[in-house]
């Protein structure tokens, strides 16, 4: 029997370190995650995505945060029992999705 792992992860350095958030707004409401913020890569570079609410595109589903292992940097995902969903930027656009204060 063979296997093989499979991983997506783009290699351009550590991002800088986290920015600070003091406080967390309140939920909007029931169904709703905090998401920190975290760094992501824009064309080839690091772009700060401040920490907001957002409703999980399925009910169970937990976000998994971006990461960087040294070496590589790995998207942030949903996962859960629906399996893994990239998450997608426009998304933090949309006006019922998430809620910005």
């Amino acid at each position: 029997m063979f296997g093989a792992a499979l991983g997506i992860g783009i290699e351009i350095g550590a991002p800088p370190p986290p920015r600070v958030v003091h406080v967390r707004p309140a939920s909007p409401g029931p169904g709703y995650a905090w998401i920190d913020g975290y760094w992501y890569v824009v064309n080839h570079k690091y772009v700060w995505h401040d920490g907001y609410w957002t409703r999980p595109p399925y009910e169970g589903a937990i976000w998994v945060a971006p990461h960087h292992d040294g070496h590589q940097y790995f998207e942030g995902y949903w996962e859960g029992s629906r399996g893994r969903m990239e998450h997608d930027h426009r998304w933090d656009h949309e006006h019922d999705r998430d809620w910005h204060h």
